[in-house]
């Protein structure tokens, strides 16, 4: 198993990309739909239609989510970390994602540019 880490310095406020994460209407706006998402601990999530799917585990409100993440025929799920922090107008978004499958790390890590984080960001950063 291995562990991806990612860091996004986003012109954005916290609370903006708080709810880039959990609101399914904008969620769907940056492309990760059909989505069922909520900000509650215990939601059992879809993303892209169910490809990837999970429990919300811990919320703490416009500062972290964590996550556990099922894609393919996964037995287990690996653990995705979402830490927001405050840079003056902007917000570090930090990721660490755990137990991820050897074999499916490569692709992965560039998914997380490809497909979620890096279009988020894309679309936060336009709306400013």
């Amino acid at each position: 198993m291995k562990a991806i880490k990612k860091k996004y310095l986003i012109n954005a406020s916290s609370e903006k990309v708080w709810e880039s994460l959990v609101n399914p209407r904008i969620i769907e706006a940056w492309g990760a739909g059909p989505v069922e998402m909520s900000d509650r601990e215990n939601f059992k999530f879809k993303l892209w239609g169910g490809d990837i799917h999970g429990e919300n585990i811990k919320v703490m409100k416009n500062k972290k989510l964590a996550q556990d993440w099922y894609g393919g025929d996964w037995t287990e799920p690996s653990k995705a970390t979402f830490t927001l922090t405050k840079k003056g107008d902007k917000t570090l978004l930090e990721l660490i994602h755990e137990n991820v499958p050897g074999k499916e790390a490569k692709d992965i890590n560039s998914g997380w540019d490809d497909y979620y984080l890096g279009p988020m960001k894309e679309y936060l950063e336009a709306s400013v």
